[in-house]
């Protein structure tokens, strides 16, 4: 015995099939706004600093391509590769370099900066100086 499908039954499966399941936005996204970035996850943002010194080592290492070329052109313009010579040529830029980049820092060390603090009322000066050692630990309190 065959029976007919409940009407409503058939209204509610044509009403679920004509109903969207989702909706999509094609508006293009603003490229900028007074919204703060998002942290994304993973590594933290570089600091200032931080991308400053991975700069200064992308360029140094940049500048060793130049004495490397010079280095592969003599040693093929000779016909031969001189241990020594190979040696004396990768090692230059670094012993050059080496003793200019100490005095430097030496420099920058030894040059304090001037400070000048202005008080209107009683002031307490203490200075403490403190070297952690291997074995012990020495605190000059002045």
């Amino acid at each position: 015995m065959a029976t007919q499908p409940d009407p409503h039954l058939i209204a509610a499966v044509e009403e679920a099939l004509t109903t969207p399941t989702f909706h999509r936005d094609d508006t293009p996204l603003p490229r900028y706004g007074t919204t703060p970035p998002i942290p994304q996850p993973g590594a933290p943002p570089m600091s200032p600093r931080t991308t400053e010194v991975a700069r200064a080592v992308m360029l140094g290492s940049l500048a060793t391509v130049p004495p490397g070329l010079i280095a592969i052109g003599i040693l093929v313009a000779s016909e031969h590769a001189n241990p020594t010579v190979i040696g004396m040529i990768c090692a230059a830029p670094a012993a050059v370099a080496a003793p200019i980049w100490a005095l430097a820092r030496l420099v920058k060390a030894s040059t304090k900066s001037e400070h000048h603090h202005h008080y209107t009322g009683p002031v307490r000066q203490q200075t403490v100086t403190s070297h952690s050692r291997w074995l012990g630990k020495t605190t000059n309190n002045m």
